[in-house]
């Protein structure tokens, strides 16, 4: 069973960084012939797509573009994502997600995901 552990969350003031890694483990397929992505939940609100990678190719929510990126690295078993230029809306629960054979933006094509982290910024 896979497992993915997020890690990188905190409260960070609103122009600030903060760098999420995700760790996976217990995996029996070939990491990087998958996309692995990061989804968040703010409150009230429902989970939503941030970014994902699959080999050289990236995409990005709209709201996020040129302030996040994504990164993976397969001999660690880990994704990232830099968060730069941080606001008050990006506050919410970020989730790891790993499985699906293709760029995907729906939470549907990811069959394995971590626990979340807290990222809250501050006015």
């Amino acid at each position: 069973q896979v497992q993915l552990v997020e890690s990188g969350g905190g409260l960070v003031q609103a122009g600030g960084s903060l760098r999420l890694s995700c760790t996976a483990s217990g995996r029996t397929f070939s990491a990087s012939a998958y996309a692995m992505g990061w989804f968040r939940q703010a409150p009230g609100k429902e989970r939503e797509f941030v970014a994902c990678i699959l080999w050289n190719r990236s995409t990005y929510t709209d709201s996020v573009t040129g302030r996040f990126t994504i990164s993976r690295d397969n001999a660690k078993n880990a994704v990232y994502l830099q968060m730069n230029d941080l606001k008050p809306e990006d506050t919410a629960v970020y989730y790891c997600a790993e499985g699906s054979p293709s760029i995907s933006t729906n939470d549907r094509a990811y069959p394995f995901w971590g626990q979340g982290t807290q990222v809250t910024v501050s006015p």
